[in-house]
């Protein structure tokens, strides 16, 4: 009997039983409308996983819509493959769709780089909802992994829930970063827990070390790195800021990110007069996280609701107190000695804070070299990309539902007026698809060159930031993201 693809070594039933085979290499398509040169931690995670599949011998291919110029195909490290689709971008990085215009594009992906697996990425993605719809009309095995948490009363969160009820109820196999997480996408979407596994989040803890002389001297620095958005809790920081500032005259904070909830920061700076005290940095790229992180302290998290907090990883990687609110799947990130957990009002916030200063003026703290090197034992992507190849290797030995079954399915799972409002969506997408095949077969399109995988062209990925673009058949030169840079196929239309 096999372990659980979450790693909690629990026996599985018969049902949830993981056929290893160790020479089973996968062709694989991770699809998101978030990717590069978005940043985010849906990103960062898809760009890691990738990185670290194919360093276990998978291909492995991106599908995300088109960013302005970047069109067409890129190289990232290591020979990673993106393609940029020219799909319309409707609200916040999230595609329009109509389960239709993007078919014949990804089809083509699927179809040129052998693809045995798709695997979608967040719940926000509509890219990735449609990706799934047309794997299963493919016969391809797909698998998700939610990243965020629902709730269930408002408006919004009544749709969408909805939505992923319909996508995932014929879903391969379901990926959740924490338990809290998983429990929410069950209730959510009416899941069987049996498909749902918990596969963490990780950091590379060579992109964020401790550098315990950056931090001044004589004064204590918060350092907060986030989206400035209500559900961060910016409201929260909002009122803690002059609190403290007013009982510690040698406390700073520095604050990264950018979004709509700058100005109550900006409002309290100006109010209370703390202009030396509180420096607003603006929106981060990836690589500058780590050289603010270092130069402080203490990290604060504010969030009112996380599925699994990449940002408190980072902030403890580089040696920092972690102080952070009580919510979703945050209390399972970190153990008890490196986390101070407070619950989401100012008043609990700020005891919490004030008990880590106290402890840093004490010296009753652990070295930053210690608690980095905890921590860099706790989350690594390659035990992640291990965890992952589990789920690839029992998804495909799984049946694929035939049009039939997806229809009972859909039917059976999702209610009498939704259910058979997508099974017939299902029938167009799968007459749709007999069309495309009969006007190009699949026997007729050409077989995209290999980057990755057991019949890669180049040679292993290097464990480095994306920073590379190159040509088809030519080992990537460093090119910093340059979009004026011409694409090895071509764009893609």
């Amino acid at each position: 009997v096999a372990h659980r693809a979450d790693g909690t070594g629990e026996r599985a039933s018969e049902a949830d039983t993981i056929v290893p085979t160790p020479t089973q290499k996968h062709s694989i398509c991770m699809v998101s409308d978030f990717f590069y040169p978005n940043m985010g931690g849906v990103e960062s995670h898809i760009y890691q996983l990738s990185q670290c599949l194919m360093e276990k011998g998978h291909k492995v291919v991106i599908a995300t819509h088109a960013y302005g110029r970047r069109k067409g195909v890129r190289y990232l490290t290591g020979g990673l493959k993106v393609y940029y689709l020219p799909l319309q971008v409707m609200y916040n990085q999230s595609t329009a769709t109509s389960c239709f215009h993007s078919l014949p594009l990804l089809r083509c992906v699927f179809v040129r780089e052998a693809v045995t697996v798709v695997h979608a990425h967040s719940s926000f993605s509509a890219m990735a909802h449609d990706a799934l719809f047309h794997a299963k009309t493919m016969g391809l095995n797909t698998v998700f992994t939610d990243h965020s948490l629902f709730g269930f009363a408002d408006m919004s969160s009544v749709l969408t829930n909805k939505l992923l009820t319909v996508s995932l109820c014929d879903t391969t196999h379901i990926v959740c970063v924490s338990y809290t997480s998983k429990e929410n996408t069950v209730l959510r979407a009416a899941l069987d827990p049996r498909i749902v596994s918990v596969i963490p989040n990780a950091v590379d803890p060579t992109d964020f070390t401790p550098d315990p002389a950056r931090a001044p001297r004589g004064r204590i620095t918060v350092v907060v790195i986030s989206r400035l958005v209500y559900r961060k809790g910016i409201d929260l920081l909002g009122g803690i800021i002059p609190e403290l500032c007013l009982r510690h005259p040698d406390l700073d904070f520095l604050i990264g990110g950018e979004g709509p909830k700058r100005i109550v920061l900006e409002e309290v700076r100006e109010k209370y007069q703390l202009h030396d005290r509180v420096r607003l940095l603006g929106a981060l790229e990836h690589r500058e996280v780590r050289d603010v992180l270092v130069q402080g302290h203490i990290f604060l998290n504010t969030s009112l609701t996380e599925a699994f907090c990449m940002a408190i990883v980072e902030g403890a990687s580089c040696g920092l107190q972690v102080v952070s609110t009580r919510v979703g799947g945050i209390p399972e990130v970190l153990p008890d000695d490196l986390i101070l957990l407070c619950d989401p009002t100012v008043r609990s916030l700020s005891d919490g804070l004030e008990a880590v200063i106290g402890r840093l003026r004490r010296g009753a703290v652990a070295s930053p070299a210690a608690v980095h090197a905890r921590v860099r034992s706790l989350y690594t992507w390659r035990d992640v990309a291990e965890r992952t190849e589990k789920v690839y290797d029992r998804v495909c030995v799984e049946e694929v539902l035939p049009l039939a079954g997806r229809l009972l399915r859909l039917r059976d799972h999702c209610g009498g007026v939704a259910g058979s409002i997508f099974a017939f969506v299902a029938v167009l997408n799968f007459l749709f698809l007999l069309l495309l095949r009969w006007l190009v077969p699949d026997q007729g399109m050409d077989r995209a060159l290999d980057a990755s995988g057991p019949q890669a062209l180049w040679g292993p990925p290097q464990r480095d930031p994306p920073a590379e673009e190159a040509g088809e058949g030519s080992q990537p030169q460093r090119d910093p993201w340059s979009d004026g840079a011409p694409t090895a196929e071509g764009p893609l239309v």
